[in-house]
């Protein structure tokens, strides 16, 4: 397919792999259940008590119980409070998790060693090939399950399917506890009928856009073509045509992810001028080349992360042709990224700067294409 001057080379879709993707329910308020029995049955809200703190912080995760009164990761514990006073508040306790973190992957690593974790909660797992030569991950799945909650006294759900796509947004179908397994035969109908905010990836921004052009669910998404979605999207689109059919051949890694460095800062006040957003970008870009600079490193693509009063957060990014450390190419990038996405229609509650794809800074400058058309999606 040719679009522009870009050629779209459809993959093979490789419908033999076998793909698991594990979520721990509500983890962190689990966990906290777990040890505290007492907390059966309550709301159970892991983010500061916002009267200790002024009304600042945010909420974690909740368990079920006070997820029933609205209240959800990333919403302010102010917000949570007020939903629900009754709350049982905890401060998170994140090194902790990080050990029954560690408990739950050692039964991951019994199956396979192809684990891709995503979180401290969840992580894909390809079985296609698995130590223990069981031939149906739907097997696998459910034992993990077991085990987990044998050994560490939690629940997860799992999704089973032949691509990550699939497998994320079956993971999250039958919460909690639940297990759903999507065929190949089975895919693109399960899709027809997935509302379009279901899938994984759509930001509420991009929702948005695609209920204004009446696209609601996958049924809708699949009639629109490549070119009218690229036109409206971008890359992106691209990505929703070949989801919508099923397609995501990227395999699961266990190698580490891609290295970052950034700084963000959470304001109080909120910024309410354009000076201000300004100034706070400044002083971002050169906190983040220094810190590059301490770790001998440099990169090509800069992330702007913009969180406004009500918490709509949005990232962005642009990349260079050669690599770069310097605050000056920093801070032009990032306020060319706020001039493009930004608004002060809204109060600004935090902006970071990230600067990725790194490397040592021996390595020679060399120059890289603006498009690779190899790494489209």
């Amino acid at each position: 397919m040719e679009y522009g001057l870009l050629t779209f080379r459809e993959p093979d879709n490789d419908l033999t792999r076998k793909i698991i993707h594990v979520d721990m329910d509500a983890f962190y308020a689990s966990v906290e259940e777990r040890d505290r029995p007492e907390l059966n049955g309550k709301p159970v809200v892991i983010a500061h008590h916002p009267r200790k703190t002024g009304g600042r912080g945010v909420v974690t995760t909740a368990n079920y119980e006070a997820r029933k009164f609205g209240i959800h990761s990333a919403m302010s514990s102010q917000e949570a409070f007020e939903r629900c006073p009754h709350a049982i508040f905890i401060s998170p306790r994140m090194d902790y998790y990080k050990q029954v973190s560690a408990q739950i992957r050692s039964v991951f690593h019994r199956y396979t060693d192809l684990i891709e974790p995503l979180s401290l909660d969840e992580a894909y797992l390809d079985v296609t090939q698995n130590k223990q030569n069981i031939p149906s991950a739907t097997i696998i799945a459910r034992r993990i399950q077991q085990e987990v909650w044998k050994e560490v006294h939690l629940t997860c759900s799992a999704g089973v399917s032949y691509n990550k796509f699939l497998a994320k947004i079956a993971s999250d179908y039958q919460k909690p506890a639940g297990l759903t397994v999507i065929t190949p035969p089975e895919a693109q109908n399960f899709l027809m009928e997935l509302p379009i905010k279901k899938f994984y990836g759509v930001g509420t921004k991009t929702a948005e856009r695609l209920k204004q052009l009446g696209i609601e669910t996958g049924q809708d998404l699949f009639e629109l073509s490549a070119k009218f979605l690229i036109d409206e999207f971008g890359k992106m689109g691209y990505v929703l045509y070949r989801k919508v059919r099923g397609i995501d051949n990227q395999p699961v890694s266990n190698e580490r992810e891609r290295k970052s460095i950034g700084k963000e800062h959470t304001f109080n006040p909120f910024l309410v001028r354009e000076e201000q957003v300004e100034e706070s970008l400044t002083v971002l870009a050169d906190e983040v080349s220094k810190s590059l600079a301490r770790h001998k490193m440099h990169g090509r693509v800069v992330v702007l992360k913009i969180r406004y009063d009500d918490f709509e957060t949005m990232t962005r990014q642009k990349s260079f042709v050669e690599f770069t450390s310097s605050k000056e190419d920093i801070l032009l990038k990032a306020l060319s990224l706020w001039e493009e996405h930004g608004a002060m229609n809204k109060e600004v509650r935090l902006l970071g700067i990230t600067l990725t794809q790194l490397a040592p800074q021996f390595f020679t400058n060399m120059q890289l294409p603006l498009w690779d058309t190899n790494n489209f999606y």
